[in-house]
């Protein structure tokens, strides 16, 4: 049991399925947001109005129905769905990570003679060759 624990904690397997659980969570917020906010929105610039369904016939049946088809309209909306999705990880992300600070720079002191900046552990400077 001390091996799988060990193997949590430096795999960071905890973390990674934390992650996953919010962001399924996440996935069925964004998909509400597309399909009962923006998708009434946009079906009402649609002719029929339900623009998921939107198929390319490939063939007929004799009566007139399709038999095979393209459907634009699914793809159409899941591409909606992940362009919505990718933008809301963006801003999450964004927010939450920032850049870590620049390193401090090495410290140095001024030569006396050129007034140049020379490493602290200098005892000559590189530029005249005057003791520091």
């Amino acid at each position: 049991m001390k091996g799988f624990i060990d193997f949590l904690k430096q795999t960071n397997a905890l973390a990674l399925a934390i992650g996953v659980i919010i962001g399924g969570a996440v996935g069925k917020i964004v998909d509400s947001v597309v399909s009962d906010l923006l998708m009434p929105l946009i079906s009402l610039a649609m002719p029929n109005g339900d623009w998921r369904a939107a198929k390319i016939a490939l063939t007929t049946n004799p009566d007139g129905t399709i038999d095979k088809a393209i459907g634009i309209g699914a793809f159409a909306g899941r591409t909606v769905d992940f362009v919505i999705i990718a933008a809301v990880v963006y801003m999450i992300t964004k927010s939450l990570l920032k850049p870590a600070p620049a390193a401090p720079a090495a410290p140095t002191k001024t030569c006396g003679d050129c007034c140049s900046s020379v490493p602290v552990a200098a005892k000559k400077c590189m530029h005249c060759g005057s003791a520091v």
